[in-house]
């Protein structure tokens, strides 16, 4: 439907639009009608029909309310075809066109609690209530799914359709019988209704699409970029045991029409939206219910939404937003419809966990154990609440595997609304200017020529003596995971590097502290407190020093079960292979790094320098394994925390559970015995219930069975 060439000028054309004012006269502002009308038609099609949207939801929204404020300030430019007067089109033709039995709209959209009380509002005065008085409402999730009509007729299911145009959709009755959710038979008839049709979503539990992404890499199959995308081409798909296979669910949230065998409409049988669900929910429907909320005013609304926002990672499912709708159908009724959206509803949207920017450049950060990380430079974007600018691509598979170029402009995301990473880069939107990304061949720091091991994803710079090298292993030294020096972080090191006071990791043992005080921004006060957490760190277990030392892939694990092993660091200078191998969890990787490690002299000089100003080299009690008897409450068993923890660290309970004979892991598996579960535990919380073994405890219950209570 639009070239190449043509996306890439509507797109361009979206983004000046989003930055452009309102316009003061007619002939702009008509000029400025007919450019959106050309841009939210293309985005309709880009989103409903190519599931490949190339604007976030939010810039969509900010380009219709645009077009809504002129149609309001200049009546004379609405006319029929104006985006604002229809809902959105996902029709194609590929599928039979059936006509629903009552239109499909869309929702108005709210983004803050001013919103929502502009709303209640609204409602107030359409339904002629007193200010100062309560509206009751419903509140459910706005599940970013495919929305779907199911109609009912003697109890059987006879057509499920897409929404299409809101009036029009694309039958696919077939895949809507391969979804187990919906049932094939509801005794509506027992309540008098002959005829139905129902609102709803269908879309993939999160679980699901990691599997379905993980089947298809495995297959060498195009990723799927969200669940949205699996579930809406899953809906559409010619092949119902395909629908069936990406495991499609539905939750059924509307009564959109009921009639007897008379033909009468019967709606009037309910009082209330939630009367609604609470029906087709004992009629065997999946409908929200942990998730929904009666709310007796647009102020528990408001902190019900912001609940659910703060809970929307841990969830199932994917939402963008809670829906707002008046509880009561008479004043639904009252408040009636626009042709785009009914005047009763509203829909809350979450903050944006994607969006569209411009890879501007690449930039390359060197590691501590030499690994180049090539970082993407974007321009910045507002995602989930926070301006985003930098992005790791990993490594040169990733960007050579989505085809990243200089120049692209890219989906953002971020996952689980911390760590940014792109989605994908809109190849439709080139224009030929964007560069193909070449890794650099040589060490951006010091030109060494770059390696990578055979198995390896990363490429590395050999050179140990490398500055940016020197500067990580440093920063990583003094860090809470190695020897947890409090207060000495990166902006000392690079400082202290500056003035030529460190060359490497055996000099932070021997700084002059008289110096230190006379700094800027320093102090004596300032210099003690530094002396005194060196001189703590000294005394740390040799566990800690030898992870400190940033050997590669000698983690904490492998330094502590080397650290039992010896009385002094420096005999792993006497090891063989053998000896590191036989340690049950070493294996021959790390095996060959410590050796290559102890077999360097300029590293066994520094170690004894090192020593030499007073940095405990040898086995300390910390260092020794547990001793734990053989009816310890944990023998055996493996335990994960997770969620907030209220009586205790999260490190003092995994020790608790260390000294009573457990062992604790990272991830929920079948390997689990123990899941200790804190307040808000999401994902790993649900996982363990999904496997079925695991058994499930209380801060309270983990402390009572370990004789802590």
């Amino acid at each position: 439907m639009y070239q190449k060439e043509q996306q890439r000028q509507l797109f361009d054309l979206s983004k000046k639009l989003l930055q452009q004012t309102a316009e003061a006269d007619q002939a702009a502002a008509k000029e400025t009608t007919q450019q959106l009308h050309q841009v939210l038609h293309f985005h309709e099609w880009k989103y409903y029909i190519q599931n490949d949207p190339v604007i976030s939801d939010f810039e969509y929204d900010t380009l219709f309310k645009k077009l809504e404020a002129i149609e309001e300030q200049f009546p004379e430019l609405k006319t029929p075809d104006s985006p604002t007067q229809r809902v959105s089109n996902d029709l194609t033709n590929e599928f039979n066109s059936v006509e629903h039995l009552v239109p499909m709209l869309s929702l108005d959209n709210s983004y803050n609690a001013e919103d929502l009380k502009d709303f209640d509002e609204r409602i107030k005065k359409r339904c002629m209530l007193e200010e100062d008085s309560d509206v009751e409402y419903v509140v459910e999730p706005k599940f970013d799914g495919g929305s779907i009509a199911l109609v009912y007729e003697n109890d059987v299911l006879v057509r499920a359709a897409t929404r299409g145009n809101g009036t029009k959709g694309e039958e696919m009755t077939l895949n809507a019988k391969a979804m187990r959710t919906i049932p094939l038979r509801a005794d509506f008839s027992k309540h008098n209704i002959q005829k139905v049709e129902l609102r709803g979503e269908a879309l993939i539990e999160k679980n699901n699409f990691d599997k379905i992404n993980a089947q298809r890499a495995k297959d060498g199959q195009t990723l799927f970029a969200n669940p949205r995308n699996a579930a809406t081409g899953g809906l559409r798909t010619k092949d119902p045991s395909e629908t069936a296979k990406r495991g499609l669910e539905a939750f059924v949230y509307q009564l959109g029409f009921a009639a007897n065998e008379n033909g009468d409409n019967v709606l009037d049988k309910f009082s209330t939206h939630n009367e609604g669900i609470e029906f087709l929910g004992q009629l065997g429907f999946k409908v929200p219910i942990v998730e929904r909320k009666v709310c007796k005013n647009i102020k528990e609304v408001a902190d019900f939404c912001k609940h659910w926002e703060a809970k929307r990672e841990g969830y199932n499912y994917e939402i963008d937003g809670m829906v707002v709708k008046v509880n009561s159908l008479t004043l639904q009724e009252k408040c009636g419809y626009t042709s785009h959206h009914p005047r009763w509803a509203i829909a809350y949207k979450f903050k944006a966990k994607q969006a569209t920017s411009t890879l501007e450049t690449i930039e390359y950060q060197i590691g501590k154990i030499g690994s180049i990380t090539p970082v993407a430079k974007i321009t910045p974007v507002q995602l989930a609440g926070v301006t985003v600018s930098s992005i790791s691509l990993h490594n040169e598979d990733f960007i050579n595997s989505k085809d990243i170029r200089i120049g692209d402009t890219v989906l953002v995301e971020r996952a689980g609304d911390v760590i940014p990473y792109i989605v994908k880069s809109m190849d439709d939107l080139r224009d030929g200017s964007e560069q193909k990304i070449e890794f650099p061949k040589e060490c951006p720091g010091c030109q060494t020529p770059l390696i990578r091991a055979e198995k390896e994803a990363a490429w590395r710079c050999p050179n140990y003596q490398c500055e940016a090298q020197v500067l990580q292993r440093m920063t990583f030294h003094v860090s809470k995971d190695a020897m947890d020096i409090d207060g000495f972080g990166p902006s000392y090191i690079e400082r202290f590097y500056e003035l030529d006071w460190l060359k490497d990791i055996a000099d932070i043992y021997q700084l002059d502290y008289e110096a230190i005080a006379q700094l800027e921004g320093f102090g004596e006060r300032s210099a003690s407190k530094l002396q005194m957490a060196i001189d703590k760190a000294k005394q740390n277990p040799i566990h800690r020093l030898l992870h400190s030392l940033s050997i590669h892939h000698l983690g904490k694990k492998a330094s502590k079960l080397l650290a039992q092993e010896i009385n002094h660091v420096l005999d792993l200078q006497n090891w063989t292979e053998e000896d590191f191998t036989n340690i049950k969890d070493i294996g021959p990787v790390v095996a060959e790094n410590v050796l290559a490690f102890f077999n360097d002299a300029s590293n066994i000089e520094l170690l004894k320098k090192m020593e030499s100003l007073g940095v405990n080299l040898v086995q300390t009690d910390d260092d020794k394994p547990v001793q734990v008897s053989a009816d310890a409450p944990l023998a055996g068993k493996s335990i994960l925390f997770t969620g907030k923890l209220l009586k205790m660290g999260r490190k003092e309970a995994q020790e608790l559970a260390t000294l009573n004979g457990a062992k604790n892991i990272s991830a929920v598996s079948s390997k689990l015995n123990i899941l200790v579960a804190g307040e808000k535990a999401g994902s790993k919380l649900k996982k363990a219930q999904a496997v079925g073994t695991v058994e499930i405890l209380t801060e309270d219950e983990f402390l009572k069975l370990i004789g802590k209570e």
